[in-house]
């Protein structure tokens, strides 16, 4: 499960697995050709810089951001996520081929809108070895973001007013059920239990009273959404604290014989196109600017992940 915020200038994300890839961070310069299996090839596009893996010379991209600063990420939607057959006449893509594509052909929400009017999302795996995830995405740039989620009967394109997304359900489902939290407040409680029993708070944040605290996709979505909302400082720092409030630690949440965790948290600077991440071993911030890259470039660069716990010996 999965839990991507967009806040500001800043869209990111916790990549939560029972199991790694060997992710790693890629940029994709403009002269890269990317290519589709029922859309033309791109010689020339936006550059890329974001978390995924490389195979067979393609970037599959978990989430990241274009040099015009426009992001996306893709979240596990099991069940209801429904790829259809090709439709003459659309712009047929696979689910793998989403971000890439929006990523190298729009530099703002709006414009990836308007592409994604046209798009039919196919039941097409990468290979054997890489069959199709389920998913649903989130697009932002600075100003707005949108939520895309390939139902059974469209491909239905959402409003982000809170700049939130996890898993399932729907994504409509989610901001409806906010509506159950309407008391929650960030500030001192008062008492609404009855005006015949004097009732005075014994703790501060008592008024976050009834936030969900378990590691579901509908807790995280409101326990993230609140966290958000009611933040006062806009920066780097405060992007991965909201991240933070909804992370995964090992061993709290059992599939099969393995345990699903927080692998890596992310950060997209829309306006520097610089990608931040931290792992689960490596709580340091590590940077990488997609100006680090040729951009002229017909080759990908990798980045290794930081693994090692990494700190600072103050002296």
């Amino acid at each position: 499960m999965c839990t991507a915020v967009h806040f500001n200038k800043y869209f990111g994300r916790n990549l939560d697995l029972e199991i790694t890839y060997g992710e790693k961070v890629l940029i994709t310069p403009e002269n890269f050709p990317l290519t589709f299996r029922q859309m033309p090839r791109l010689d020339t596009h936006q550059a890329i810089i974001g978390m995924g893996i490389v195979v067979d010379n393609y970037p599959l991209y978990f989430d990241g951001v274009n040099k015009a600063g426009l992001a996306a990420a893709g979240l596990n939607f099991p069940n209801n996520a429904c790829y259809m057959p090709p439709c003459h006449g659309a712009d047929n893509l696979a689910p793998f081929e989403l971000i890439p594509y929006i990523l190298a052909k729009c530099e703002t929400v709006k414009e990836a809108k308007k592409l994604l009017t046209r798009i039919n999302i196919i039941d097409t795996p990468f290979s054997k070895e890489f069959p199709n995830t389920p998913l649903h995405w989130m697009i932002a740039d600075k100003d707005s973001s949108i939520v895309v989620e390939p139902l059974r009967h469209a491909l239905k394109i959402y409003e982000n007013p809170v700049g939130v997304l996890t898993n399932n359900p729907t994504f409509d489902y989610h901001l409806t059920n906010l509506s159950n939290y309407m008391n929650v407040t960030s500030a001192e409680p008062q008492n609404r239990f009855s005006d015949k029993i004097n009732l005075t708070p014994y703790s501060r944040g008592m008024g976050g009273l009834g936030i969900p605290g378990d590691l579901s996709s509908t807790s995280r979505f409101v326990r993230a959404a609140f966290t958000l909302l009611n933040s006062k400082e806009e920066s780097l720092s405060q992007f991965f604290h909201i991240l933070t409030s909804v992370e995964q630690q090992k061993g709290c949440a059992r599939v099969g014989d393995k345990y699903e965790y927080t692998l890596y948290s992310s950060c997209c600077d829309m306006e520097k196109a610089t990608y931040y991440y931290t792992t689960y071993k490596n709580r340091r911030i590590t940077a990488v600017n997609i100006d680090t890259a040729d951009l002229n470039s017909t080759k990908l660069t990798v980045f290794p992940l930081n693994e090692s716990e990494d700190i600072f010996e103050q002296k």
